[in-house]
């Protein structure tokens, strides 16, 4: 994989930053809010949802825990889901995962819990948790598990799936059960992972369930006729008239986060039971309370009880009108807490109570940076507010600014409803780290990330350096209150926008091209943009290349005046006369030091603008490759490089939209290419169809790229000319035979002629979503099989349709052809040209 930089933190970060909801608007709770989390301040009792991928984890069962019980909650999944496909946009594996974790985490800022991760990484599907667990390194996954149980210390434990079901499901979910029902025992032995208890303590939780349902059972029927005696069951269809909401509609909302997946979801109403198979740890006798049986009042934390009867009572005088009238009990209700032993309890409900305090106040305070981004040793300016919007007696005593160590007395009253704004110009320290995704920073391999620092591990974002610690006294008791430094600005269209401050490099270097192959001796241009990242940058930009590879010029100056402005430079890059690969990457040196990060913004709505740093490289490639055309069509699916990735052998590309799509446009093509899951995602094909199909029928080709057999556009029998079955069926082994049923066939002969060793190199999987059935006119091509399964023989079918060809394939494309895999491109383009050879 990639090189990164290392991220160096000195601190611990304690429990409560397991939730960020950094660069976020913060989150202003109204009274009906502020009095739930009152009730949750009384409530001392902890829970962890374990599955194996975001979108996994079922929200139902989450925010009835946090919102109806009030438990402390957390989401440990083991992956960020990098394996996936993305229904919204082209983005792939690790910043997929990216995507993936932000998504996690807006889920949870509406039900209301926490997410917790491993340093495991989803590499694709996997058919049993034997492979699984050692791809993943099982027990550096078992470590990260006892971690997170040590970590959040919860009483009940919750799995999402059946830790027996090896072989019946992905490989990933079996997995992710059978490490927390290992970990269970595990974490409380303090021989198990010793370095651990730096940090933190062993801990056993009292019980463990599998979250089971019919769908476990294969039936309805069958789950009704099941033994229920070891289960919980609970009603989660819990209605809350504070928020005007069923529990099932606050599920719907946060399980629509997930939109790379497509896992928009319709809120439920009414009654709505989890079923919960108790596998460790004693029956509750009341199996419609998980809690039951376990002490989850303040009498579980030595010198706690006092602290619970001044909350019962917040809790019964508070008044929605008015929600300062609660602050003098609960600052002492705060003292008290703070006066406790270090323990788990104190640090969550410290941050609670504070949390609750600014809100029953109305105080809002904020560090906000003139700019998105700065690098080390820059100077950077931020505008402080702090405004009380009550009457409470409030002094700002002093602000601190971090890492700088430097600090401002200020000693102000803050009267009521009176905004106070000051300006403070700050150097940051020539040795504060990039920000970026911590996982991303250092090498990693197939399976799992590194992540050196035990503080880091589980945590779902790095943790910010750059912030303004606010010192008051609230009725003459001193508080302090911790805010990331931000950015944030007037949109014209949406307002006030928010987005995470950035500490970045001076300089970065893109590549245009992911992959660039060579099919003869002639040299290509390579472009490499030029980004300043911050003002008044020059330097001299060159191309580290393998050996036998020439670039012409070897330096290329450049010269930005101005921080975000850009200048692409252009090598000529000769390839040998061999047939190799390597890799490309451009080295930008300012005074002396070289950068060779490039910079990549994730941008969508649902989720805070994300600046991902990643080695910037690029594969090279002398391959042998011969085509027969050169003009051919792309219609975008769920989203994909392929088109990209075509256009670095010569076609001319063009991705239609939906008006370009008539029988006189199409015939101008070679070809028509349907990107991934088209007929899952793309609505308008269902009109389309006919005028494609018409395309083919008088001479066209049309290559049609995986689908899923659910949720398709239009039925299942008009996908293709003829009988098409659309199946689960996959090879996940990316080494797996692939042996030849039509050896004679054009599209393995013409223009390549394609060997087994063109299926060398693959990534991630052979292929997918393969059709089961189909009928007798299409030929297949090829047939392959993971270890212990049958021959999957429908990973390419070929069809004559009238005068053209109509093609099929679950062949990973979408991952072979960006990957710059060489034999994918050369099947491609056999594929592309198929019946043109009897035409030339």
């Amino acid at each position: 994989m990639k090189n990164r930089y290392t991220l160096a933190l000195a601190c611990f970060f304690t429990i409560f930053t397991v939730f960020s909801a950094l660069s976020q608007r913060p989150e202003r709770l109204n009274s009906a809010e502020i009095y739930q989390a009152i009730e949750k301040l009384n409530v001392l009792g902890s829970a962890l949802y374990v599955a194996a991928h975001p979108d996994d984890e079922n929200t139902r069962l989450i925010s009835w825990l946090i919102n109806d019980q009030h438990m402390n909650t957390a989401y440990l999944s083991l992956t960020r889901g990098d394996g996936g496909q993305n229904l919204i946009g082209t983005q792939i594996e690790e910043l997929l995962g990216v995507i993936r974790t932000q998504e996690l985490l807006a889920a949870r800022r509406i039900d209301g819990g926490s997410q917790m991760f491993s340093r495991a990484n989803d590499f694709g599907f996997s058919k049993h948790p034997d492979e699984t667990l050692e791809i993943w390194n099982k027990d550096e996954v078992l470590s990260d598990v006892v971690w997170a149980i040590r970590k959040w210390q919860p009483d009940v434990i919750v799995n999402r799936f059946d830790h027996n079901s090896a072989g019946r499901t992905h490989g990933h979910h079996t997995s992710s059960a059978m490490l927390s029902f290992e970990a269970f025992e595990m974490a409380n032995d303090k021989n198990v992972y010793p370095e651990q208890l730096k940090y933190v303590q062993p801990w056993q939780p009292k019980r463990l369930f599998f979250n089971t349902s019919w769908w476990f059972y294969g039936s309805q029927e069958a789950f009704d006729k099941a033994d229920k005696s070891r289960m919980a069951m609970v009603d989660a269809g819990t209605y809350f008239p504070l928020k005007g909401k069923s529990n099932g509609e606050i599920a719907a909302e946060s399980r629509s986060m997930h939109k790379s997946q497509g896992f928009g979801s319709v809120g439920n109403r009414g009654e709505q039971i989890e079923y919960l198979d108790l596998l460790k740890g004693d029956m509750p006798e009341d199996p419609t309370d998980l809690f039951d049986g376990i002490n989850t009042t303040w009498t579980r934390v030595k010198g706690g009880a006092p602290i619970g009867e001044i909350l019962k009572k917040v809790g019964k005088e508070y008044r929605h009108d008015n929600p300062a009238a609660s602050v003098p009990q609960l600052m002492k209700a705060y003292a008290m807490i703070e006066a406790l032993p270090d323990g788990y309890w104190k640090q969550v409900k410290s941050a609670e109570i504070k949390k609750v305090i600014a809100a029953c106040m109305g105080l809002f305070i904020e560090a906000v940076a003139d700019d998105f981004s700065a690098t080390p040793g820059e100077e950077v300016e931020l505008t402080l507010e702090a405004i009380n919007r009550s009457k409470v007696a409030c002094v700002l005593q002093s602000v601190r600014y971090t890492p700088m160590g430097q600090d401002s007395t200020l000693n102000l009253r803050l009267e009521r409803n009176k905004d106070f704004n000051w300006k403070k110009k700050l150097t940051l320290p020539a040795s504060l780290p990039f920000t970026n995704s911590y996982w991303l920073n250092k090498n990693w391999e197939l399976g799992m990330y590194t992540v050196e620092d035990q503080t880091l591990r589980g945590l779902p974002e790095t943790p910010r350096q750059f912030k303004v610690e606010f010192s008051f006294l609230i009725e003459n008791q001193p508080v302090t209150f911790e805010r990331d430094v931000v950015y944030k600005k007037d949109d014209d269209v949406k307002g006030e926008v928010y987005r995470p401050f950035e500490v970045t490099p001076p300089v970065f270097v893109n590549l245009q091209d992911e992959v660039l192959l060579f099919t003869s001796s002639q040299a290509l241009p390579v472009n490499v943009v030029v980004k300043s990242g911050a003002p008044n940058t020059s330097g001299k930009v060159t191309l580290a290349r393998p050996n036998g590879w020439r670039i012409e010029p070897e330096f290329i100056d450049f010269n930005l005046k101005l921080k975000g402005e850009e200048q692409t430079v252009t090598f000529q890059l000769y390839p040998p006369d061999e047939i190799t690969e390597g890799k490309i990457s451009p080295i930008a040196t300012v005074n002396g030091e070289g950068y060779t990060k490039s910079i990549v913004l994730i941008e969508y709505d649902h989720i805070p603008t994300q600046t991902v740093l990643l080695n910037a490289e690029a594969k090279v490639a002398r391959i042998d490759l011969k085509k027969t055309g050169s003009r051919v069509a792309y219609i975008m699916g769920a989203g994909d490089k392929v088109p990209e990735a075509l256009r670095q052998t010569g076609y001319t590309v063009d991705v239609l939209e939906d008006r370009d799509i008539n029988l006189e446009n199409l015939k101008k093509y070679d070809a028509v290419i349907l990107g991934i899951r088209a007929y899952n995602t793309v609505e308008r094909l269902k009109f389309h169809q006919p005028k494609l199909l018409d395309y083919v029928k008088q001479g066209g080709t049309m290559i049609v790229q995986y689908n899923t057999g659910h949720a398709l556009i239009l039925p299942a029998e008009e996908i293709a000319p003829y009988k098409l079955k659309i199946s689960r069926e996959r090879v996940t082994v990316e080494e797996a035979e692939m042996r030849f049923l039509a050896p004679d066939h054009e599209v393995l002969n013409y223009p390549n002629k394609i060997t087994a060793k063109d299926f060398d190199g693959w990534v991630q999987e052979r292929g997918l979503y393969f059709p089961g059935e189909w009928g007798p006119e299409f030929t297949p091509i090829f047939s392959s099989n993971d270890p212990g399964e049958p021959a999957r023989d429908g990973s390419l079918l070929v069809a004559k349709y009238g005068e053209g060809y109509y093609i099929y394939t679950g062949l990973s494309f979408f991952r072979e052809l960006p990957s710059g895999v060489p034999g994918a491109f050369r099947l491609f383009a056999n594929l592309i040209s198929v019946g043109k050879r009897d035409k030339r």
